[in-house]
Parts: structure tokens; C-alpha cells; sequence
């Protein structure tokens, strides 16, 4: 997560951003903490949600071992190019977050629950990056999927935007925007904190408690 040039701090433009291409790069097949199919197929009535947070090996690492989470994945989302490669999201070209898709089942973790680990888990008021670790594929996101999850990310951002105001901090500068395509990240990059226990991770949250997320899904 390292770079040499100092990034851009702007989104690319279409013109600006690179091509892409139209497969798929390789990725992992399978989860390398508990299993579970990578790509699916996922256990019927499981939801997803996707998130921003900075670097994703330690972003990933956030989710998995919460317990109702079937699966979690890194991978590249809310940029223009189509099925980037980690080096051509890192040249700041291709608008991409750094991205962790968490597949859950909404009977034992609400989504509630885990918009407050997304929010403990960094600090969502530095805008195109995560303390040392600078660019735009830093960037603090939520995309969601569907009117309910806009609903809960949208009060969640003002609660937290509220007790971080309490303790001094800057504005909240989380994006909230309809779940554009995730593209997953090559296979050494899935569960890398796993796989590597010492490697690096450049996240840190702020040490205030997001006020939400206080119990499973009524449906359980």
C-alpha cells in the first residue's frame, strides 16, 4: 500500500481514466479464513453491502470475523474503468475506492451493525485518504444497495458526523452512493491480513463510538 508519486486527489475524468478491459482478472476461489465460495453462489436470504474505509486488507479484516458474515472479498469499486488491476487502480486513473463487498445474513448481524464497525474502523473525516496512505482509491464510501440501506447509511453518517463534531473532529466526508459494479481483487490481495499477520495496515479509527447498531434485525 505503499506508492513513490504523490497521487491525485482528483476523480478522473472518462477521458482521463484508462481503458480497462472487458474480462475479469483472476481472483481467488475461495475464502482463505473459513471457506466459503468467494464469488458465490451465496446462501439464499443473505444481503451484501459495500464499503470504503482505506486500505482493504485491513478493512477486510474488520468484517470477517463478525459473526453472521458468510463472506467477505477486497476488490475495486466507484471508478470508471471496467475490471482494473490493483496497479492500474494505485495510478490514480481509474476513480476506484479500495473496496470490502461483506455478504451477511440479516437474521444475526444487522446492516446497522456493520456501518458502525465501517465507521470505528477509520477515520471518515480525512477525504481522499487514511493517515499515511494517499489517493483517491482511500476514500471513505458506502454504496448501497436499495432504499433501505440509503435510509440507514444517511442517518448513521449524521449520528457519527454528530459525536465526532463533539470531540473536535472535521465533518464526516463518507460518500453514500447507489452500489456501482465491485470488481474483485487479485487472489493475494483476498484475506491478505490472514495470510500475512504482520503486513501492513494503515487504518485507525478515531476512537469515538458511532452511536447505532445496537442489535440484530428485527426479522431474527
Amino acid at each position: 500500500m505503499f506508492t513513490l508519486k504523490r497521487k491525485s486527489l482528483s476523480m478522473p475524468s472518462p477521458a482521463e481514466a484508462l481503458s480497462g478491459r472487458a474480462e475479469a482478472i483472476p481472483t481467488a476461489s475461495n475464502h482463505f479464513v473459513n471457506g466459503a465460495p468467494l464469488k458465490g453462489p451465496y446462501p439464499q436470504g443473505s444481503e451484501m453491502a459495500l464499503f470504503g474505509l482505506g486500505c482493504f486488507w485491513g478493512a477486510e479484516k474488520a468484517f470477517w470475523g463478525i459473526p453472521g458474515v458468510i463472506v467477505t472479498a477486497a476488490g475495486y469499486a466507484g471508478g470508471v474503468t471496467p475490471n482494473p488491476t490493483y496497479e492500474e487502480v494505485c495510478s490514480g486513473r481509474t476513480g476506484h475506492n479500495e473496496a470490502v463487498l461483506v455478504v451477511f445474513d440479516p437474521k444475526r448481524v444487522s446492516y446497522e451493525d456493520l456501518i458502525k464497525a465501517f465507521f470505528e474502523s477509520h477515520d471518515p473525516t480525512q477525504g481522499m485518504r487514511q493517515g499515511n496512505d494517499i489517493g483517491t482509491q482511500y476514500r471513505s464510501g458506502i454504496y448501497v444497495y436499495g432504499d433501505a440501506q440509503a435510509r440507514a447509511a444517511e442517518a448513521a453518517k449524521r449520528a457519527y458526523d454528530a459525536a465526532l463534531k463533539e470531540k473536535g473532529f472535521a465533518p464526516v466526508t463518507t460518500e453514500i452512493l447507489p452500489a456501482p459494479p465491485f470488481y474483485f481483487a487479485e487472489g493475494y490481495h483476498q484475506q491478505y491480513l490472514a495470510k500475512n499477520p504482520r503486513g501492513y495496515c494503515g487504518l485507525g479509527g478515531t476512537g469515538v463510538s458511532c452511536p447505532i447498531g445496537t442489535g440484530v434485525s428485527a426479522e431474527a
